[in-house]
């Protein structure tokens, strides 16, 4: 039985052939269901980390990983991401994916930020915007943080939901009408995707993070700027003691 992008894990396709020095192997680890994006880092990760994998070795490219694992591009591209998140690989243009270390390292790198940035700035951005918005929403933005917020508890797809999650926090820092607040969440969007898929992959964030939006909604909704402030102060704090949860392993 192969991975598949209907998000229900099984066993990876059994590779025909010889395998490079890169390719995973989970036929000997039956996975639960999880995503497929999911399954396919946890069979990268463990590799390395259990040295299968060597520091200073290749990585089988994306179109070999996925037709191991039955999966598309995408879904192989997903997983990688996550690996180089935790300072497991990197990845070159039009090189490949080397490992570089064999345990996470002690920060994640979100593309231009490190989670340790992130998680430095944030409240002293989205904790405040988040109290403006409830005292200055128009209607109008109050209507779409209302279906992002939807769309988010019934999404299944970990890429669509990354996206409306980082489209959620950029809303809220528009509808506080500060242009600073809008400006800088809307700098750090890219990285706030990056931690969240691998927040949702490592630490299985996503439905926690679906009840901290809808209480941080409902205080905007209620126009109270205090209960909205300590709604997004708690769930920073929520993404802070994952991220702690993943590098002090």
């Amino acid at each position: 039985m192969n991975l598949s992008d209907s998000r229900t894990a099984g066993h990876p396709a059994k590779p025909s052939g010889h395998q490079s020095p890169g390719a995973q192997r989970l036929d000997a680890r039956p996975l639960a269901r999880l995503s497929a994006a999911e399954a396919v880092f946890n069979a990268i990760r463990a590799d390395i980390e259990s040295g299968t994998v060597a520091v200073g070795g290749k990585l089988s490219s994306e179109a070999m990983l996925a037709q191991q694992y039955g999966v598309s591009r995408s879904v192989i591209r997903e997983a990688l991401r996550s690996c180089t998140a935790l300072g497991l690989t990197v990845t070159k243009t039009g090189k490949g994916t080397f490992v570089v270390a064999n345990k996470v390292a002690n920060d994640l790198t979100l593309g231009h930020y490190s989670a340790r940035d992130l998680t430095e700035a944030r409240p002293h951005i989205e904790v405040p915007a988040a109290g403006l918005a409830a005292q200055r929403r128009t209607d109008e933005e109050l209507e779409t943080l209302r279906h992002i917020v939807a769309a988010m508890t019934t999404e299944t797809d970990p890429e669509s939901w990354v996206a409306l999650d980082s489209s959620f926090h950029a809303a809220i820092a528009r509808a506080s009408g500060n242009k600073v607040f809008a400006s800088v969440v809307a700098d750090i969007r890219g990285a706030l995707a990056f931690q969240s898929e691998t927040l949702n992959m490592v630490a299985d964030r996503q439905n926690a993070s679906d009840t901290e939006h809808q209480q941080i909604l409902a205080a905007i909704e209620a126009g109270s700027a205090e209960a909205a402030s300590l709604a997004m102060a708690e769930h920073l704090r929520a993404v802070g003691v994952a991220l702690d949860s993943i590098l002090n392993k």
